[in-house]
This record gives structure tokens, C-alpha cells and sequence, in this order.
């Protein structure tokens, strides 16, 4: 009868899982991810309204700037730029940055198309703008947009750097728009040089702003957890880190006057920014328009006497949250990789991580080892925590004895209880102690995970991202059994109800974790596997003492 009941049950989990699986094939869809755009016919034929730009003297709409022209882009007006760890697409109207792919990140795993960051497409619009507004701004022109000059259609980064000049020459003043890209930089230096040749002086105003739709992050999964942000962010003196979601967007519009500062945009894994020239006084600001969320800055008024040539200029960041890199670009930028309100805990632990992965090369070995140290950093917390369990335990047929003598008198059923606790020195909260130790490491660890880039896509064993859920809930499945022994090791609880949700706990948490990052459900295991051999030790210590007593 037994044997059959164990077949059962086998039969039974067995049947789940299968049926687990398939519903994850079905309804468990990838994110989708935009391609790289192929030819000019996947361009959405509507690329930027000229209202869309910024008034020099408010940072709002530009009201004295027609509306109705609209941008269409055509092959000969498009210039391609491709650096190692950059392929950018330029449209020669306005100068504008319309696509960012990133060759060293992939689409997909297994893929060998890059990750597409910005575009414009007729599903999506994400791109990054830039130019020059004010009383003789090219770009508040009645003409609209301006069309630049270029030697060529096509560059491609051979040595340490490379500048990409777009000039237009209008009424005795030449306006070079120099983009300058270095090697392994996401970091693109963009110039305005500004040569008056004219008999008047010349005054206008940097703009620079990232417009994007509303569309879901391409690298956001169907997992279920915690979701990483995705919205503006501004810096400023006053608010070194504001985040400015679609809504707060749609409620009113943002604007601050500050010193030096910065705005991105952030998705999952990945950003844009627009740093200014630092040391000036800028205007930072969101709109909306034509459905599209418009976030920017724009610089002080600059005036070029006639016969004088100036500079102003602004840096674009549009990669990875790559940490050194973005702390190198702009004080605060790093802040972007956003751990929660445990940074403190998430900050030490990604540093902790990176440099054993830059040791073992593999970053689920890396995640096995700083389980290991954070158990070993607790390994008291919970040594005392396993010994008040392994001695509930111990004394739980004297337990159940009391109960059986004291009956339905719960006051003197406590009264026992608790002579019992202070005469074996028993904590019955002790059991609590590793799980409440562990949860901000657990909790900020899960952050790590889900923040760093460096772990998209990174496999290990059978996993082909640390970064994903389990594809066939292996992982989740070993840590539900090793929470089950975990329970066969601790006290049975006195109350019946009490004992029956304990053991319904490794249910609940293996379906928690179906969806969670696999590199966080190893931690999890390996901590569990660690914990049972501690409580199997201290248990067998504690029934030696008895026997030897």
C-alpha cells in the first residue's frame, strides 16, 4: 500500500511538472526584442515634428516653430557610424541619433544580432536630438529642421578614436556638429562649433533631449518579482537622483534650473543620457507630445561676435549600466544601477561579486562562493539559531506531553512552556534568527542580480542566463527539496494548523521561485545545502551531549 502511495505521488509530481512546463512554453513569452533595422523602409516615415523642439527662453514647446513639417528620412540622408562597442545610425536632418545598436550585447541568447537601444521604426520611437534653438539657432528656423553636409555616408572607428563632422553653412556662419567616438566608449562627445563670418552677432542655445513612446521595455521578461524601473531621471543639485515616470509626465511637466546636472532615460540593464558641458546653468525639463515623452536640457544663451568661432557642446551615453564607465561620465550616473533602498547592502555585495568573478571566470561559480562567505559571515547567527532548534527537538516528546496533561488549559499549557524554555535555555523564536539575517542579503542580492548587466546572458551548467528563470525548473525544484529536509531537521510545531502550513511552505516558495532569476535561486539552494549540514551537525552534537551525559 505504501509503495503504491509513494508511486502515486511520484505519478503525480511528475505530471506537474510536465504540465508546469508546457504552460511555460505557452504563455511564458520571451520579451520582444526589436531587431536591428535592415533598410530604410523599416523607418517610421515620421521621425520628428519640428514642435517637438524646445523654446530657448522657457524649455517648453516652441510656440513661434511650425508644427507641420514633418522629417522623412530617406537612404541618402542617413549616415552610419560603427565603433566596437557601438553601431549608431545619424539622419542628416537635424543631426539627430535615430538608432543605437550594441555589438558586444546581444539580442538574444544565442543570437548574433546586437541589442537595439534606440530606434525609429513605426512600432517604436526612442532617439536622441540635439541642436541649436534661439534668435539665430538653425533649429528654430521657419525652414524646420537643418539638413547637414557630410564627406560620406559611412565610417567605422580603426583606431582610438574618430570624429564625424556635420557642417551647415547659412548666412556667413558655418556650424560644424562634430560627433567624436573612442574606442570602448559608450560615452559620445557632441560638439557644436560655431564660426561667425558675418558682419552681427550670433546667439542661440543648446538643446539636447531623448524622446521616446511609451512603449514596454524590450529586455523586461514575464518573470514574476520585482520589475526594474523604466522613466526619466533627472540630477540636479537639489535632487542628485529623481526618477520621473510616463505618469508623472502625463500630470505635469518637469523643470528645474540647476548647476551642471544630467537626463536619462532607463530601462532594464540598459540607458541614454544627455550630460552637459559642465560648469554652466541649465534648464531641465519633460513634455509630452504627439504621444511621445520628451526629456532635455537646454544650456544658457551663447553669443558669438562676429568674426569669433565658440564651442559648446554636450556628452550622449547610450550603453549598458556599466558602472565604472558611467561614473566616470558624470558624478552620479552610476546611481542608475538602482539596488532599492538596500544600496548599501546591494553596492558591497555587486563589488564583492565582480571581484570573485574576475578569479573564477564564471559568474554562477561566483554566486556559489559568495554564498559561502555570506553563510560563513553568519555562521553564528545561525549556529545559535540551530542549536534552540535542535534542542526544541530534542525535548518535543516532553512538549507533547504537556499538552496532553494541561489539555484545552492554554494559560497553564503556556506556564509549562515557558519553565520548560527558561530550564533548557530554549528560545522558541531562535528558528527565526538565519531567515531575518538573510532576508536583506537575499533581498538586496536579488537586486544585484536583476541590476547587473554583466549577468545578462552569463550561463552556467545547463543555464544559458543567471539572469532568467530556470527554463525547466531545476533549480527551483532542488531548493523546495531542500527546504523539505531543512523541515525534517527542525521541532514539529506544538499547534497542528502551524504544522500543517510549515509544510506547506516548500510548496509555496518552489512556486515563488519558478519565475525568479536563476543565479538567485542557486544562491538559495547552495544556502539551503549549507544550512542542512550545519543543523545535521549541531543536531547530532546535541543527541551526543545527551548520550554522553
Amino acid at each position: 500500500m505504501d509503495f503504491q502511495r509513494v508511486l502515486l505521488v511520484a505519478a503525480l509530481a511528475v505530471i506537474s511538472y510536465m504540465l508546469v512546463l508546457q504552460w511555460n512554453q505557452d504563455y511564458g513569452q520571451a520579451p520582444v526584442q526589436a531587431q536591428p533595422v535592415e533598410s530604410t523602409s523599416a523607418y517610421s516615415t515620421s521621425t520628428a515634428t519640428v514642435s517637438d523642439l524646445p523654446a530657448a527662453s522657457t524649455g517648453s514647446a516652441s510656440s513661434d516653430v511650425p508644427g507641420s513639417q514633418v522629417v522623412q528620412p530617406d537612404a541618402a540622408q542617413l549616415i552610419r557610424v560603427e565603433t566596437d562597442v557601438l553601431n549608431l545610425i545619424i539622419d542628416r536632418k537635424g543631426g539627430d541619433i535615430i538608432q543605437v545598436a550594441l555589438p558586444e550585447h546581444k539580442a538574444q541568447q544565442g543570437s548574433e544580432l546586437p541589442f537595439v537601444l534606440l530606434e525609429q521604426t513605426q512600432n517604436r520611437t526612442y532617439i536622441a536630438q540635439s541642436g541649436l534653438v534661439g534668435p539665430n539657432g538653425p533649429d528654430a528656423s521657419k525652414d524646420g529642421r537643418p539638413l547637414y553636409s557630410v564627406s560620406g555616408d559611412e565610417f567605422r572607428l580603426d583606431g582610438d578614436s574618430l570624429s564625424v563632422d556635420l557642417t551647415l553653412n547659412k548666412d556667413g556662419v558655418q556650424i560644424t556638429k562634430r560627433y567624436t567616438f573612442s574606442k570602448g566608449s559608450y560615452l559620445v562627445d557632441v560638439e557644436f562649433i560655431i564660426d561667425n563670418q558675418s558682419q552681427q552677432n550670433w546667439q542661440a542655445n543648446l538643446f539636447g533631449q531623448i524622446k521616446r513612446d511609451r512603449s514596454a521595455d524590450p529586455t523586461t521578461s514575464t518573470d514574476m518579482g520585482m520589475q526594474s524601473y523604466l522613466g526619466a531621471v533627472f540630477s540636479t543639485v537639489e535632487n542628485n537622483y529623481q526618477k520621473v515616470d510616463f505618469d508623472d509626465m502625463d500630470e505635469a511637466n518637469f523643470k528645474a534650473k540647476t548647476q551642471d546636472g544630467w537626463v536619462a532615460m532607463v530601462q532594464h540593464y540598459f540607458i541614454s543620457a544627455w550630460i552637459p558641458e559642465q560648469g554652466a546653468e541649465y534648464t531641465y525639463q519633460s513634455r509630452t507630445s504627439n504621444g511621445n515623452y520628451i526629456m532635455g536640457f537646454i544650456s544658457p544663451s551663447l553669443t558669438v561676435a562676429a568674426g569669433e568661432s565658440k564651442t559648446v557642446s554636450a556628452d550622449f551615453y547610450a550603453g549598458p549600466k556599466d558602472q565604472p564607465q558611467m561614473e566616470a561620465a558624470a558624478e552620479n550616473l552610476q546611481l542608475t544601477v538602482d539596488y532599492g533602498w538596500l544600496w548599501w547592502v546591494a553596492s558591497p555585495l555587486h563589488t564583492l561579486l565582480t571581484w570573485i568573478h574576475n578569479l573564477v571566470g564564471n559568474w554562477g561559480v561566483a554566486i556559489i562562493i559568495i554564498t559561502i562567505i555570506v553563510k560563513a559571515a553568519l555562521f553564528q547567527v545561525n549556529a545559535k539559531a540551530f542549536k534552540s532548534m535542535a534542542k526544541m527537538r530534542k525535548f518535543g516528546p516532553e512538549m507533547q506531553r504537556l499538552k496532553e496533561l494541561h489539555g484545552d488549559d492554554r494559560q497553564k499549557m503556556s506556564q509549562a512552556m515557558m519553565q520548560l524554555y527558561q530550564k533548557e535555555q530554549i528560545n522558541p523564536l531562535g528558528g527565526c534568527l538565519p531567515i531575518l539575517a538573510q532576508m536583506p542579503i537575499f533581498i538586496a542580492l536579488y537586486w544585484v542580480l536583476m541590476e547587473s548587466v554583466e549577468l545578462r546572458h552569463a550561463s552556467f551548467m545547463y543555464l544559458d542566463d543567471l539572469s532568467a528563470m530556470d527554463p525547466y525548473f531545476i533549480l527551483p525544484i532542488i531548493m523546495g527539496a531542500s527546504m523539505f529536509i531543512q523541515q525534517m531537521l527542525n521541532p514539529t510545531p506544538p499547534d497542528p494548523m502551524q504544522a500543517k502550513v510549515m509544510k506547506m511552505l516548500p510548496i509555496l516558495f518552489t512556486f515563488f521561485f519558478l519565475w525568479f532569476p536563476a543565479g538567485l535561486t542557486l544562491y538559495w539552494v547552495v544556502n539551503n545545502v549549507l544550512s542542512i549540514a550545519q543543523q545535521y551537525l549541531i543536531n547530532k552534537q546535541i543527541e551526543n551531549e545527551d548520550s554522553t551525559s
